[in-house]
């Protein structure tokens, strides 16, 4: 069955333009969107509010006035930028194929802006891009000197500088390196017993005094991140689409397929994501 408009063509592969091909493999494949409080939004921008002082209380003896006091801070303003990508298959394809050929097209899409999310919230910090969202490394975060390959003690300390500035850490996210540095200390001297060992509580999941470590590729050498959800927001906005146009390929007998998504992060108190890295 022949498809010359991107109604039957969306139809047959089961792709809408309400987002959801493009975002399910993004939020399954992206440690970013794992490791912070996601929010989406239909605004342009998005305000998280920044409180630095809490409102004062005191000690009042019955029928007796209540000292006013205000809290103080101030927000912080995110404004997602768009990261997008195109691809295209043949009219044979989407002709003659499974639907499950083409809607893999999609997934790929997915995946690899759920990739280059992660490459910019881990990553280097961008240099002079007005387009590139600025991640962990952009962020004032609070940088603990230690070679975090070397015990866990680094990671201890670091979830004592969030307990002293209220918070808690809920995940670390380490580099390959790190990560097989990690799964191969012993609990002993002489011991084959992996320290971090999964436990039939947890399944696969390894954890640090309990709290749970994840690898990411993008994530620098040698470095480990430790992170309080509440203080790292990635925000999406929600005309995230995918979109199937069987005409701009025309001459070439393709049909092209292009998705977007509008991404930024947010750190309303950077200073409790702890860096964990040897030589700052």
């Amino acid at each position: 069955m022949p498809f010359n408009n991107n109604a039957g063509l969306k139809s047959f592969i089961g792709i809408n333009e309400t987002g959801e091909l493009l975002i399910e493999p993004i939020t399954a494949e992206s440690k970013a969107f794992a490791v912070t409080t996601v929010v989406t939004t239909k605004g342009v921008t998005y305000r998280i509010p920044k409180i630095t002082q809490d409102p004062s209380a005191a000690w009042v003896a019955e029928s007796q006035e209540i000292p006013l006091s205000e809290a103080t801070g101030g927000e912080v303003i995110v404004t997602p930028t768009k990261i997008a990508a195109l691809s295209s298959t043949s009219n044979e394809l989407a002709n003659d194929s499974d639907p499950q050929a083409l809607q893999a097209v999609g997934d790929g899409i997915g995946r690899d802006i759920a990739r280059k999310i992660d490459l910019a919230f881990f990553g280097a910090a961008p240099v002079d891009s007005p387009v590139q969202q600025g991640g962990l490394e952009s962020a004032a975060h609070s940088i603990l000197v230690a070679d975090p390959t070397a015990s866990l003690d680094p990671y201890v300390d670091a979830m004592s500088i969030a307990d002293g500035l209220g918070v808690a850490i809920d995940v670390f996210v380490v580099d390959p390196q790190t990560g097989t540095a990690l799964a191969k200390m012993k609990s002993s001297d002489g011991s084959n017993q992996p320290l971090l060992s999964p436990t039939a509580n947890n399944g696969t999941l390894r954890t640090i005094h309990g709290v749970p470590y994840i690898v990411s590729p993008f994530v620098l050498p040698g470095t480990a991140w430790g992170i309080p959800k509440s203080r790292a927001f990635t925000i999406l906005r929600e005309d995230t689409s995918i979109t199937i146009d069987s005409s701009v390929l025309f001459t070439s007998d393709r049909v092209a397929i292009r998705g977007v998504a509008r991404v930024g992060f947010g750190f309303p108190q950077p200073e409790a994501i702890i860096k964990i890295k040897a030589g700052g």
